[in-house]
């Protein structure tokens, strides 16, 4: 995929200004999430645990032209990450979707489902 990387602020939800104090940054291999003013915490995620991804957009977020993703993980911290009212929600959704499976099949930690793959005992089987 090559060295790219997205850095956002979480926004506003009005006019979808960035004054809040959280940022998330999705690379390659990680989603971070980096959050407090006087107390700063930062959550990783690393990409192979991404299992699903969701994008929603409620009517003020089309509006600012913002969206919020949604990763499903497998992190024990963490099973949701939500990333709040982020510009360019679409393609970093679009990019942790890609780069999830990539990061899997490097780890080979893809989930393979049997279709099909009976014994000669099921062929006797009515019910198949």
């Amino acid at each position: 995929m090559g060295n790219v990387s997205f850095v956002e602020r979480k926004r506003w939800l009005f006019l979808g200004l960035p004054f809040t104090f959280t940022k998330y940054t999705v690379k390659e291999d990680m989603i971070t999430i980096t959050s407090g003013l006087f107390k700063t915490t930062e959550n990783d995620c690393y990409m192979y645990k991404v299992q699903d991804v969701e994008l929603t957009t409620s009517l003020m977020e089309k509006l600012f032209k913002i969206g919020t993703v949604i990763c499903y993980t497998g992190d024990t911290t963490h099973s949701k990450l939500v990333l709040t009212h982020i510009k360019n929600a679409k393609a970093i959704k679009e990019f942790i979707l890609k780069g999830s499976e990539e990061a899997r099949l490097k780890r080979r930690t893809v989930n393979m489902l049997d279709i099909g793959s009976g014994t000669m005992d099921d062929l006797d089987d009515p019910d198949l």
